[in-house]
């Protein structure tokens, strides 16, 4: 109560002096600029404000406060830091309306301000301190190494598990069914709990995801076709090619203009993809057809993505596609391996690891084929895509090799060098292809300014 009555003597003390007064910065506008700068923030004839807490600030202009009552004088202060009030305010041609504390956690390290102009509006300046977004905020970098951690992680588990899943049950339309089941039914219990809240899906958005989804079931299923036909190590190499797929899609599909240096860091690719697969021990034309096939699917998903910019959220747009090619992966599954399933499949699985495992390694592999797939596009919007091509190179080059090492794959010396020069290839080709990208928005930026 001391503290209230003090604040407000010197608030109506301030008010009959800035009567008497016109000063001259009452037409100021003041701003602040980042956060790096708010460890002590300097206001010309204002005096020094310590911001070591979360501190939100309500200021009134003169002209304001003139047809306002005297409660406009009254304010509460609740701060566990060190704040010249007197000075701020005895010098300011604003008059306090109000202070307070705001806790602030989730708010991002920034200030915001807005004056008042010349007709004497409500100004707000809202002090966030660095402090206030907790460890997470301070630390980006940190952050962003876990996202790139658990993706590696968790696409590493994926494979090697799937891989293991495939040897005593090799029915991949199936598996592929269910790490969409398992994915399916994730999104939908994060949408019951409203994180995140769904978005909603039009008839026209619905229309434009469905080509999407179906090449994403057609590259899922193949996919998986392949690592249950050949070594996972085999079926990555293949996929290398991807690039590959996209710059010729892009070029005679989408008629856009690839340049030539982009097509000739993609030679190393077809050599070393080339080189491995025919010395490759676990070949066979399944095998590679398949991953061909996926290679491909993808691709045109990445067009008919480009035609369907729905604006929607990355994590709600991934739920709607997973549930669409949900249903186009049920008819093959049914087709394909309905019977065997039912016959000999299911019984044969459950004898060799048994009910409980059998089960339990179904749904993990599915919750980390969706998690792994969430933190992909969640690492894609922390960091430039040159990073992120980066990164997602380096991934193939840890499922390869971690692959190698869990099942023991022998591979022969041309093998292992081809799928070197292919790797690296990848690398060549993401690191100009970024660079170009990045190059191409420095230019439509200066020229829109």
């Amino acid at each position: 109560m001391a503290c209230l009555s003090n604040l407000h003597l010197q608030g109506c003390g301030v008010l009959s002096r800035s009567r008497r007064q016109e000063s001259t910065h009452s037409k100021d506008l003041l701003t602040i600029g980042t956060s790096k700068a708010l460890k002590l923030a300097q206001f010309p004839a204002y005096g020094r404000l310590n911001t070591m807490d979360a501190v939100s600030f309500s200021l009134r202009s003169p002209d304001t406060l003139k047809k306002s009552n005297s409660s406009a004088c009254v304010g509460s202060f609740i701060s566990r830091s060190s704040m010249h009030g007197t000075s701020l305010f005895a010098n300011s041609p604003f008059l306090p309306s109000q202070v307070s504390l705001v806790n602030k956690s989730s708010t991002q390290p920034i200030c915001m301000a807005s004056a008042a102009d010349a007709h004497g509006e409500d100004a707000s300046i809202e002090v966030v301190n660095e402090k206030s977004g907790g460890f997470l905020s301070q630390y980006p970098a940190l952050v962003t190494g876990f996202f790139f951690f658990m993706w590696y992680f968790l696409n590493v588990i994926f494979n090697i598990l799937n891989k293991k899943i495939y040897n005593y049950f090799p029915y991949p339309y199936f598996v592929s069914l269910i790490h969409l089941v398992v994915g399916v039914a994730y999104c939908l219990v994060s949408w019951i709990l409203g994180v995140p809240k769904r978005a909603p899906l039009s008839k026209e958005t619905f229309g434009l995801l469905v080509p999407v989804a179906f090449c994403h079931a057609l590259g899922h299923v193949m996919t998986n076709v392949s690592f249950a036909a050949v070594a996972v190590s085999f079926t990555h190499t293949i996929k290398a090619l991807e690039p590959f797929f996209n710059a010729a899609a892009s070029q005679f599909v989408l008629g856009h203009q690839i340049p030539f240096v982009l097509w000739m860091s993609l030679a190393p690719v077809v050599i070393g993809v080339s080189m491995a697969s025919m010395t490759e021990l676990s070949f066979n034309w399944l095998g590679f057809l398949s991953a061909m096939t996926s290679n491909i699917a993808f691709t045109y998903r990445s067009v008919y993505s480009k035609k369907a910019m729905t604006g929607m959220d990355s994590t709600n747009l991934y739920a709607y596609i997973s549930i669409i090619a949900l249903f186009f992966c049920i008819p093959p599954a049914v087709l394909m391996e309905g019977p065997a399933l039912l016959q000999h499949g299911f019984a044969d699985a459950i004898a060799k690891v048994g009910l409980v495992k059998f089960i339990s390694d179904l749904f993990w592999v599915g919750m980390f084929y969706h998690l792994y797939n969430q933190l992909a596009t969640n690492t894609l919007e922390r960091v430039a895509p040159l990073t992120h091509a980066v990164g997602n190179v380096l991934k193939r080059v840890f499922v390869i090799g971690f692959s190698i090492v869990v099942f023991g794959n022998r591979i022969s010396t041309q093998t292992g060098i081809g799928t070197a020069i292919a790797i690296v290839g990848v690398a060549l080709y993401s690191l100009i292809k970024a660079r170009l990208e990045e190059a191409k928005k420095k230019n439509a930026v200066s020229k829109a300014a």
